[in-house]
């Protein structure tokens, strides 16, 4: 299955070789992480590779991914490495002390061994994730915008830096955003899937935002699925480019509001997931215990192989990939690292 779901651009010469390929990832991650957190106002911090299942702190991502999970000897108990971190994230301004309109960002690396591997994604993920303290009246939709466009200028001066060092490079990306809610997209392409429409408003605008992702549409299916605990469906939402060398759209960003307590309840029951009220993590946000918050997380590999114009996410982390996938890449000037 997975050669079926690689793409092969039908041209595609590499603009780095291999060593001016891992001086532009560097150059590519130390300057996005010194934007970013100028622009959002962050604290670099440490997070863990694991956490303990009974916590409730791993985000279950769309609610069938099965989380790697080994025993400590030690300990004598089970631990589970992270999917996400967007509750410990929350967990850690409350103890840190965080203030209104500040926050902290993390490298989070995680193994998510359910994916299906193709250009885009791989076993291994790496990502900053981050998440900033909110004042009450900032849960809406103007603000969450407003800081989507915050993040576009961190990568757009990314992105301008890389090409002013090598000039071989395109800038592509622009500061403009096109937003559009999942139930407006619907409406407009209604017999398209949602990757399908996707690609249809990227192609159009270039950089466009989706938001109010998670819950049902009025087809009866959400645009895409969103565990019920971590985001509010209706404030939050995916950051996609169009992407001319793999001509498609490509996610570099699913982020949003957090769930407050009112939020959280509703999505519980909506979900079927009861059961989580009683987990740690959600009885001190059901009872107010927790900062009202917003983060998300960007894709270290994956905003690298956009700037570096790369076809494959393999030319850019080191990785495992199966034999055949691995060969067609080969074969066709695709050299994974």
């Amino acid at each position: 299955m997975s050669i079926e779901n690689l793409m092969i651009p039908q041209v595609y010469p590499a603009k780095l070789d291999i060593m001016d390929t891992e001086k532009a990832i560097k150059l590519v991650k130390d300057t996005f992480e010194t934007e970013l957190a100028a622009v959002l106002e962050l604290t670099r911090v440490s997070a863990p590779l694991y956490v303990r299942p009974e916590t409730g702190l791993n985000d279950d991502l769309n609610g069938v991914e099965r989380p790697v999970q080994f025993d400590i000897k030690d300990i004598g108990a089970d631990v589970a490495i992270v999917h996400s971190l967007a509750k410990w994230k929350r967990m850690a301004l409350k103890r840190y002390g965080f203030k209104p309109e500040t926050g902290l960002y993390t490298d989070m690396n995680a193994i998510r061994r359910d994916e299906e591997l193709d250009n885009l994604h791989s076993v291994y993920v790496d990502q900053w994730d981050w998440e900033k303290v909110i004042l009450d009246e900032d849960r809406t939709m103007h603000f969450l915008k407003h800081t989507v466009r915050d993040i576009l200028s961190a990568i757009v001066a990314t992105q301008k830096k890389l090409c002013a060092r090598f000039e071989q490079l395109d800038c592509f990306i622009t500061q403009d955003v096109h937003f559009v809610s999942s139930q407006e997209l619907e409406d407009m392409y209604p017999e398209l899937t949602p990757k399908e429409r996707e690609n249809e408003i990227c192609k159009r605008y270039g950089v466009v935002f989706i938001t109010q992702i998670g819950g049902k549409l009025r087809s009866g299916k959400p645009h895409d699925g969103r565990a019920p605990d971590y985001d509010d469906w209706d404030l939050n939402g995916d950051l996609l480019i169009w992407y001319p060398v793999l001509d498609r759209a490509i996610e570099l960003s699913s982020m949003g509001i957090r769930v407050d307590a009112a939020a959280l309840s509703r999505q519980l029951t909506l979900a079927g997931c009861e059961e989580r009220r009683e987990m740690p993590f959600h009885k001190m946000l059901l009872g107010g215990e927790l900062p009202l918050t917003m983060g998300g997380g960007i894709g270290q590999s994956r905003l690298c192989m956009l700037l570096l114009q790369k076809a494959h996410i393999g030319e850019v982390q080191a990785s495992v990939w199966p034999d055949d996938m691995a060969s067609a890449c080969e074969a066709n000037g695709i050299h994974l690292l």
